[in-house]
């Protein structure tokens, strides 16, 4: 019984960390899916779905998307359809959000490792 609530409690956590990794990180995402060309929100959504394996749902997307154009992330490249590409301060930042976590998850490595 020990094993089988140890399993659940393991499973709980990662599914958490899963979450904080993708939907709480949306942004991470919505830049890297803008990396293979302009697109629109909706596309954006499916971009994600294929190359990273989960589903946004759409309201916290488009709040993303939102807050990653107001602050110049990401720009409209033309208003019918509203089509989204991603700026130089975008792939700027989101270079560096692939550093630190780079460097948190090789630290984890070492110390896992015994180094």
């Amino acid at each position: 019984m020990r094993g089988k609530k140890i399993e659940k409690k393991e499973r709980k956590a990662l599914e958490r960390l899963k979450r904080k990794l993708t939907v709480e990180n949306l942004w991470l995402y919505v830049i890297a899916s803008l990396l293979k060309g302009p697109t629109y929100a909706y596309d954006v959504r499916k971009r994600i779905r294929e190359l990273f394996g989960f589903d946004p749902s759409p309201i916290t997307l488009y709040a993303v998307v939102y807050r990653l154009r107001r602050d110049g992330f990401i720009k409209v490249i033309s208003e019918q359809p509203k089509t989204y590409g991603v700026t130089e301060e975008g792939i700027k930042t989101l270079r560096e959000a692939l550093k630190i976590i780079e460097e948190n998850a090789n630290k984890l490595k070492k110390l896992l490792e015994g180094k």
